[in-house]
């Protein structure tokens, strides 16, 4: 029996939501955005009327307003659109119990063998319920694998189904960017471009052994992606995702110029993230920091640790190192993230004559009792002598304004 798979995708999410709650909103160019007070002035979603003036999500809003004028920002308002993602995922749990969410606004569904209705049926019925039960519409790709599921979402909106079958994908698929496909980014479009590897079709026809050697087994994975041999399942609904990585960033109130200014950012995110692995018994091996700076310019960088940990001081060593490593200071910094991966969910620890072990388990007990007077009195209760020199840098909780996106439901 052939797979019949949904990837259902909520059309301008956040902006359709807004739109909904406020009437007087639907015929006029609105973007949801964040604070320009808070340096978090950028685009997050638009509605269809601002997309025609050239409008693009992670766009500043200065500059959205450049073309267009008449904009309306709305902030985000993240507790309503939790609420209105759970009442569609009601909608999907009436036909299905494979439900895989891939962000807030956006999940597969596995629809294979219903005895009453086809695939197309039951994504005609979603759309239309969602538009009239919850007010916003939906864009449904159906196919026989998740990836083309997801490539058929996108290929018409707003408020469409498409259909991407054996017959028809080769004429759908194959003459869309590459780009396109899921887990193609920008970094690996440009490495195939650059040897004339521009279409999906492209890459499914590519030779083998030279897609192999130049992007690896990740390489030959999207060959099979592109030549709709897809099988990764959709997961059940109750079934959580494994924690991959934690991580957290942060734009800072002003523009970072020294190394000093760095460390307190750092110092804070090490804590949120650290606090947080140790919430999830969970010790990390790869250190990743993300910089932009002040002309929105941004890169990251990482490392591997000596052993798996979850003690923020060694999360600030090697941030700093990694920093002082790869910035020179031309432009001043505007944000900063850290993350940590590679979880060792089974660590045998090997004590040395140093003394490092002992050392590295006395702190983690000293965050862990620092934790609890977190828990109990408010993150800055206790905090590190170093983010004391500038409070007004260093008083962000990201800990407890921790959300995660896109948001699993």
């Amino acid at each position: 029996m052939e797979k019949e798979i949904l990837h259902v995708d909520c059309n301008k999410f956040y902006a359709s939501v807004e739109c909904f709650l406020h009437p007087e909103l639907k015929d006029k160019p609105i973007a949801v955005g964040g604070s320009v007070e808070a340096r978090h002035g950028i685009i997050l979603t638009k509605n269809e009327i601002a997309s025609k003036y050239g409008l693009i999500v992670g766009e500043p809003l200065w500059k959205a307003r450049q073309k267009c004028p008449e904009l309306i920002i709305v902030p985000p308002n993240f507790p309503v659109y939790i609420d209105f993602s759970q009442r569609v995922r009601k909608i999907f749990e009436d036909y299905t119990d494979l439900i895989e969410p891939f962000g807030l606004d956006e999940s597969w569904l596995d629809v294979t063998g219903d005895r009453y209705k086809t695939g197309c049926e039951i994504a005609q019925e979603i759309r239309n319920r969602v538009k009239n039960e919850i007010g916003i519409t939906v864009s449904i790709g159906l196919s026989f694998n998740k990836i083309f599921a997801k490539l058929g979402s996108d290929y018409k909106k707003p408020d469409a189904v498409t259909v991407i079958n054996k017959k028809n994908y080769k004429d759908i698929v194959w003459p869309l960017p590459c780009s396109d496909m899921l887990m193609i980014g920008k970094a690996t479009t440009k490495k195939l471009n650059a040897y004339g590897i521009y279409t999906i079709g492209d890459v499914a026809n590519a030779d083998d052994k030279f897609i192999k050697s130049l992007l690896g087994k990740n390489g030959q994975m999207l060959q099979l992606f592109a030549r709709g041999q897809d099988t990764s399942p959709v997961r059940h609904m109750n079934l959580s995702r494994d924690i991959k990585s934690i991580g957290n960033s942060t734009t800072a109130v002003r523009d970072l110029i020294n190394d000093d200014d760095v460390k307190i950012i750092f110092t804070v995110l090490a804590e949120s993230v650290a606090r947080r692995m140790r919430k999830h018994n969970l010790k990390g091996i790869t250190l990743n920091i993300s910089i932009r700076d002040m002309e929105l310019n941004s890169f990251t960088r990482q490392c591997k640790m000596p052993t798996p940990t979850n003690v923020s001081n060694e999360f600030i060593k090697y941030a700093m190192e990694l920093f002082k490593a790869n910035y020179n200071w031309e432009k001043p910094i505007r944000s900063l993230g850290l993350s940590v991966s590679d979880f060792d969910y089974d660590a045998v620890v090997q004590f040395d004559i140093s003394g490092t072990v002992e050392k590295r388990e006395k702190l983690e007990r000293l965050e862990t009792a620092v934790d609890h007077l977190k828990d109990r009195y408010g993150c800055f209760c206790v905090q590190k002598a170093a983010v004391l020199c500038d409070e007004e840098l260093s008083h962000f909780s990201p800990f407890e304004k921790h959300i995660i996106h896109p948001i699993n439901m």
